[in-house]
């Protein structure tokens, strides 16, 4: 049995996809590694058929067109055969240790007739250049060694919610809720962590840290200078999960709350964006998205508006730009970016 399937989202990767692939193989017969070609125009096809011969129980290739980050996912995710799905970026990896203890708790887990929608573990911002590396945990907020649900959680700081370096879903779940991530658009690892949020009933935490998250490359999609030049993706993505769901209608109070505050976070990052853009125009599509936002969902806009982020994010006249700008090192806190 695979318990973890692990699709590699790959463009152009031949320089660095094969710590990520290495890093995965320790967990052996029990892992299932799909490594998604997404057009390269490299040799990261050939790396990819090399590992698939060198361990073809364990690594399966799928070379396609190039649909961008979001549509590699998806074809691993429709690849998919173990319980559990990862991904791992081609420029990141994971912890041989923490893999280890999270393969041994799923086969405890199965061993007991238990399944859960969602592990959470830890992840590491491994940042080029910097010694002490920064680390994502959840003690202070999720239920450690038991399963649970929503209602158990506590509060999150604005630096640790869950991202997709910090979550495995159960694969029959992701499938069933029809996830589809857009095609050429970057920032759909948000879609992707939370669309299927109010679909997942129960979670475990596990307290390893597992997931190694680089920042560093100049071409990296989180770099500053290359979000401000794909600002309108940005937007696009906070609009999609504006979209998604009436808040009113999620069942769960605490999981209702997380999402509006997941919401405050996006709208936050692509207002920063636009701000340190100093461009009249990005500043005007700030302005649209907040009144989107006001038309979609009159209430949820009212807390994020009137919340410390989002008057700090509308503060008028190029003073209240300059003091929204601070809060920058929060947005990086948040998401990583440099």
């Amino acid at each position: 049995m695979k318990y973890i399937s692990f699709a590699i989202p790959c463009y152009n990767s031949e320089k660095y996809m094969a710590h990520a692939i290495d890093s995965i193989l320790p967990g052996g017969e029990d892992v299932e590694i799909i490594i998604v070609n997404d057009g390269s125009r490299d040799r990261t096809s050939e790396k990819a058929h090399e590992y698939q011969s060198k361990f073809p129980d364990i690594i399966k290739v799928v070379d396609k067109e190039n649909g961008g980050h979001g549509d590699a996912v998806n074809s691993g995710l429709s690849n998919a055969t173990g319980k559990y799905f990862k991904v791992v970026d081609s420029d990141d990896w994971v912890d041989e240790e923490s893999l280890h203890k999270i393969l041994s708790l799923l086969r405890q887990l199965e061993e007991d007739e238990q399944e859960i929608d969602m592990l959470i573990s830890n992840y590491v911002y491994e940042k080029a250049g910097i010694e002490r590396k920064k680390c994502v945990h959840y003690r202070n907020v999720l239920p450690q060694d038991e399963i649970f649900r929503w209602e158990d959680i506590g509060h999150f700081h604005l630096d640790q919610y869950i991202l997709m370096h910090s979550v495995i879903y159960r694969t029959d779940m992701l499938k069933l809720t029809q996830l589809k991530l857009p095609r050429h658009t970057f920032y759909v690892d948000n879609i992707y962590v939370y669309y299927p949020l109010p679909h997942v009933r129960k979670i475990y935490y596990l307290d390893v840290d597992f997931y190694r998250y680089f920042i560093g490359r100049e071409d990296q999609s989180v770099n500053e200078k290359t979000m401000i030049s794909r600002i309108d993706q940005q937007i696009f993505v906070t609009k999609s999960m504006i979209d998604m769901y009436q808040m009113g209608k999620i069942g769960s109070k605490k999981l209702r709350a997380y999402m509006i505050n997941y919401l405050a976070i996006m709208m936050t990052v692509s207002s920063i964006i636009a701000i340190r853009s100093k461009k009249p125009e990005n500043l005007e599509k700030k302005k649209e998205l907040w009144q989107y936002l006001k038309q979609k969902d009159w209430k949820v806009y009212i807390k994020i508006r009137f919340g410390i982020l989002g008057q700090t994010m509308n503060i008028p006249g190029r003073s209240g730009r300059k003091i929204s700008s601070l809060v920058y090192s929060v947005a990086r806190r948040i998401i990583g970016f440099n």
